[in-house]
């Protein structure tokens, strides 16, 4: 049997589809992401398309003697043992710069959303009520903003943000130089925690940033601030962020990741947490559709499609 087989575990625009076919692969579309049906389907592939639901771990590619690559839509490798697979000599490839515009857009979305009450105040008037004082938002201009994590989503966020008048404080850790001139790069979390009226998250999850944004880092910040995270659910304790809202340390969450997802996911306690915040009128959830739209499905494909045929 000469069929190379490549397993698409995440939507994908069809000219990634076409080019996998005209390169001669067999596509699976399957989404049955439970365990042993993972391990079966995968064991007879050559490449894998995945997304945020399907973990890829030492056990998985032991199980795919075929494997050659893993292509990632979009940002984040968490569920991909990315050391063993290149061990083994396969390729792991993602597509960051395909959503990061998208991601960005919704991050600043929100947070007009939220500070200016438009989501809020138009269920109001859907019920019939009719409240401008109790409305009254805040603008961004003079606002200072803190971005942690300057990697593409980041740069895309800020990029935005520039137009606004307000001041910008960048930090990433992995990085020293090459910011653009309406950013202020800061040496350390300082400037922010003394500065920042709203602090965006934009960073990938790996073991120091597992609860980066906690009780203490919300407790250092000298100013009530908004908290954005469109990054990864596990950046930010849920437990810390609903204590932050009920102190007043918090102003307000704009939140389109969260610890367990979907919501039946959550752990009791914090399902219960994330049920108080709903109700909130400072508190935007959305369902993990930052980098989710209909270009970025398009650019992503694109992108992988060029690093794999690139490898090949």
């Amino acid at each position: 049997m000469n069929d190379r087989f490549v397993w698409i575990a995440a939507p994908v625009h069809d000219l990634l589809r076409k080019g996998l076919e005209q390169r001669g692969y067999t596509l699976i579309d399957d989404s049955n992401f439970e365990r042993s049906a993972s391990i079966k389907i995968l064991s007879c592939c050559e490449g894998v398309i995945t997304s945020t639901r399907l973990k890829i771990d030492r056990e998985m590619i032991d199980a795919a003697p075929h494997l050659k690559w893993i292509g990632r839509m979009g940002s984040g490798m968490e569920l991909i043992d990315v050391a063993y697979a290149e061990s083994k000599g396969i390729l792991v490839t993602s597509s960051p710069e395909g959503n990061s515009n998208a991601v960005a857009e919704h991050a600043l979305g929100m947070l007009l959303n939220l500070i200016r009450r438009i989501g809020w105040s138009c269920n109001e008037v859907r019920a019939g009520q009719w409240f401008r004082e109790e409305n009254r938002g805040i603008e961004l201009e003079g606002k200072t903003i803190g971005i942690i994590g300057f990697g593409n989503t980041g740069q895309a966020f800020a990029k935005k943000l520039s137009g606004f008048d307000a001041t910008l404080l960048v930090y990433d850790k992995y990085r020293q130089d090459g910011f653009p001139n309406y950013v202020s790069a800061c040496p350390s979390l300082d400037p922010i925690w003394e500065n920042a009226d709203i602090i965006s998250f934009h960073v990938p999850l790996q073991n120091d940033t597992h609860h980066y944004c906690n009780e203490a880092f919300i407790a250092n910040a000298k100013k009530s601030f908004i908290l954005i995270n469109t990054s990864r659910g596990e950046v930010a304790e849920t437990k810390a962020i609903a204590i932050g809202l009920k102190s007043g340390k918090l102003r307000g969450a704009c939140l389109d990741v969260l610890e367990g997802e979907p919501l039946s996911a959550l752990n009791p306690s914090d399902a219960l947490l994330v049920a108080e915040m709903i109700g909130l009128p400072t508190v935007i959830i959305t369902p993990h559709i930052a980098g989710y739209t209909y270009e970025a499905i398009e650019k992503m494909s694109q992108i992988l499609l060029q690093k794999i045929v690139m490898d090949k």
